[in-house]
């Protein structure tokens, strides 16, 4: 089964929609690993998408704080306008259904999906070190996890303690960049942000995932950023967001 793995969508229907342009009759079944609003100007947009494709999804710190499940103090100034605007931009019918989205980790088609850490939805995992428990933890050998919005992830063997960094990122010739699983390693994969990529590549990122034939393709696809902005600037969200698509980062 081949499995299609959204990640930090952040209200860009304008890059979601280049993405399922390009994933088109590669998978069967599809995950979302939340954040599915935030930042962009597309919440209503991207959020009926997603409930229409039917994806497995859980919630992310942007979704939880646009229904209201957690307070913003420790959002930046930018970050709460966004999620201000957000919600009061939502239809009643779509923030009702983020609200419910479930708390990862969710085990399903034989992966799991977390948004943060394995053991805390809301904190990054950026280092090996960050990493390793959940590699340990987590009930199966393939973990798809988000929140950071960098591509890649990390990899544990065992027997010889063997903790990898992944560097998996497809060159800007490139449409994607294939990592073989191995079966004697674990592995947490990070398949990079749709709406707002933030490691120098503003391309928008998302995996597929076909276990059975011990494969993951790291994906990246341009879109009209100039066309996302416009709309920003239209609905007067910080500039600094706007520009911030255009750098990747």
């Amino acid at each position: 089964m081949r499995i299609l793995v959204l990640s930090d969508l952040h209200a860009n229907a304008t890059a979601l929609t280049a993405v399922l342009d390009a994933a088109r009759d590669r998978w069967e079944n599809v995950v979302c690993l939340g954040d599915v609003v935030g930042y962009g100007p597309d919440p209503n947009e991207v959020t009926t998408t997603i409930r229409r494709l039917g994806a497995r999804t859980i919630r992310g710190n942007h979704d939880k704080a646009a229904t209201d499940l957690m307070e913003t103090n420790d959002f930046n100034p930018v970050a709460k306008v966004a999620v201000d605007w957000t919600r009061s931009h939502l239809s009643a019918d779509n923030l009702k259904w983020l609200a419910e989205l479930p708390q990862g980790p969710v085990e399903t088609d034989g992966i799991v999906l977390v948004h943060g850490a394995f053991q805390d939805e809301d904190e990054y995992v950026f280092t090996p070190g960050q990493a390793l428990e959940g590699l340990l933890d987590s009930t199966a050998a393939v973990t798809f996890f988000g929140h950071t919005h960098h591509q890649g992830g990390f990899s544990y063997e065992n027997v010889n303690s063997s903790l990898e960094v992944l560097n998996i990122h497809p060159r800007p010739s490139e449409s994607f960049a294939p990592l073989r699983i191995e079966p004697q390693r674990r592995y947490l994969l990070n398949p990079g942000s749709i709406g707002q990529p933030r490691d120098s590549d503003p391309r928008a990122a998302f995996a597929i995932a076909d276990l059975e034939h011990h494969l993951v393709e790291f994906w990246r696809v341009p879109y009209d950023i100039a066309e996302v902005q416009a709309r920003m600037r239209s609905a007067r969200l910080p500039e600094a967001l706007v520009q911030r698509l255009v750098m990747g980062r």
